[in-house]
């Protein structure tokens, strides 16, 4: 389960660079960072590439289900991380590049959810589980359209956002050997099973063993108990 310390290293980077950018407070040291405006735009690469400090209201690409999904979309965040994680305990002996593109889906999905679960409370603004998420990569691309809306350039996202893509093209660039050796570790368990030695009555050699134990055994309270009966008992 050590992989599990890829999701947490994407989860604080995830936290540090949003904090960074929606600024936050401590109130008991007296400390105040104010961060971005909401909208500000900052140059790294030109137009290219900017830091431009959005939060998205819903679910990707700034879709927004309304109010009364927020709700359902926060729970299920919630329970598909718990899901992943059982996952990627069940699958702890398979290939790497299986449990590290789990783990990047899981410190997005996580990183994502902290936004959802608490920015609403930690800023003053929404109840648990109606926050809004903070992107900022703002990056220019072709143009496309999706669900309904046309992009001139990439829809604004996050380090989360990032890390659930990156581990959904682990996953994709490396299916074929993934189930390759699914199915060589389903042939090898089957093999060792027809393998196991059987007798003509088809018991296998642990049952033959087992057997000749409890015959022996029977076998020798026999003949005690017919030594005794040729045995005068002194008065």
């Amino acid at each position: 389960m050590r992989i599990l310390f890829v999701s947490f290293i994407i989860v604080i980077i995830d936290q540090l660079t949003k904090l960074f950018v929606k600024g936050f407070s401590i109130p008991f040291l007296h400390f105040n960072y104010a961060g971005m405006y909401e909208g500000e735009k900052i140059p790294v690469i030109g137009n290219f590439f900017r830091i431009t400090f959005i939060e998205n209201p819903g679910m990707a690409f700034g879709f927004d289900p309304g109010i009364n999904f927020k709700l359902w979309i926060s729970i299920f965040s919630l329970a598909a991380s718990v899901g992943l994680i059982i996952y990627i305990y069940l699958v702890r002996n398979k290939k790497f590049t299986l449990r590290l593109a789990l783990a990047f889906i899981l410190g997005g999905a996580i990183g994502n959810l902290i936004d959802r679960m608490f920015y609403g409370v930690f800023y003053g603004y929404a109840p648990v589980l109606y926050g809004r998420v903070v992107d900022f990569l703002d990056v220019d691309f072709f143009d496309f359209s999706i669900f309904g809306r046309s992009y001139d350039r990439w829809p604004i996202f996050n380090i989360a956002d990032a890390a659930v893509t990156i581990g959904v093209l682990i996953l994709i660039i490396f299916y074929k050997k993934h189930a390759e050796a699914d199915e060589r570790n389903l042939v090898t368990e089957v093999s060792s099973v027809e393998e196991i030695p059987q007798n003509d009555t088809g018991e296998s050699k642990d049952e033959n063993l087992n057997n000749s134990i409890k015959e022996s055994s029977q076998q020798n309270r026999k003949e005690d108990g017919e030594s005794d009966q040729g045995k005068e008992i002194p008065v």
